[in-house]
């Protein structure tokens, strides 16, 4: 089985565990996740299966959408509701501060990842560190908040909010962030991942939904190649091009295609998906080099 399946991570598995669980459902060892979901947060986990893994890559930069709780008030060392409280504050604020603080956290921002995350220094994980009791500088890194509203607001101290932002987004660190900025504290009290790209909560499929299907069920439920990565481009070549193609040979293309250099595209011939290619330009020329081929494998 070739493809990629849209599950429904629960709370409390990690992705690494989601991945593990697949293997054995669908009984194949190749299996990988398009990146991680906390293992406090629920939702869409993309999970690649058989060939489908080799395009995870292409994945993995997408955008993500979620649906979370922010509770003002409190912090806690981990900036999520499994963490220790560590500050609390009995600062009152108003629904327009809350609004305000929103409408800043939006567009291009700069973040310091938390401690408890999975980014790497000095080959060793932050969480890891901090579970040894250490914090370490951490440099800002810009992301990108493409959209964010207050869905509901509890009494301004619960608030469920939906936002749509770019790879690398810590949402834990958005809701510190707007505590800080309204001058008290907040945290991370429930998050769900909605939409992954094209992946969306309402087409997502539970572990047990699976468990209890046959292989034909099975293989119904799975995302192709292709239409997982329908948020790229794609070209549709004459079928003179075919031995070309499925041989990794460079192809010379005409000049209709310019638009798309240096992009990872989407290549169909004879009706059917070949694979991923990139158009480059040589003495103002533009060639197709196939980068993953599909088709005989």
């Amino acid at each position: 089985m070739d493809g990629v399946i849209n599950l429904f991570k629960p709370r409390g598995m990690t992705s690494h565990d989601a991945v593990y669980v697949i293997r054995k459902i669908f009984k194949t060892k190749k299996v990988g996740h398009t990146g991680t979901l906390d293992p406090n947060a629920t939702g869409v986990l993309p999970i690649c299966i058989g060939k489908a893994t080799r395009i995870s890559e292409y994945l993995l930069g997408v955008d993500k959408e979620y649906i979370g709780e922010l509770t003002l008030g409190f912090s806690t060392d981990t900036q999520d509701s499994d963490g220790v409280i560590i500050n609390s504050s009995k600062k009152e604020v108003t629904e327009k501060e809350i609004n305000d603080s929103f409408n800043k956290f939006k567009g291009l921002i700069y973040q310091i990842p938390p401690m408890y995350s999975a980014l790497k220094v000095d080959g060793k994980k932050l969480y890891e560190l901090a579970r040894e009791g250490k914090t370490i500088e951490r440099a800002p890194r810009e992301v990108n908040i493409k959209e964010s509203k207050i869905l509901n607001n509890y009494n301004n101290k619960e608030i469920i909010f939906y936002t749509k932002c770019s790879r690398g987004t810590y949402i834990r660190t958005f809701c510190d962030d707007i505590g800080n900025d309204l001058g008290t504290y907040g945290y991370m009290s429930y998050l769900m991942r909605v939409g992954v790209g094209n992946f969306k909560i309402e087409n997502s499929i539970s572990i047990e939904a699976l468990r209890n299907m046959c292989e034909r069920e099975l293989y119904s439920v799975l995302t192709p190649i292709d239409i997982a990565i329908s948020h790229m481009e794609k070209i549709n070549l004459d079928s003179d091009y075919y031995k070309k193609i499925i041989n990794g040979a460079l192809v010379k293309l005409d000049n209709e295609y310019s638009s798309l250099i240096d992009l990872d595209i989407r290549v169909y011939c004879k009706d059917k998906f070949i694979g991923i290619g990139k158009i480059n330009q040589f003495n103002n020329e533009n060639y197709l080099k196939m980068n993953k081929v599909f088709i005989g494998e």
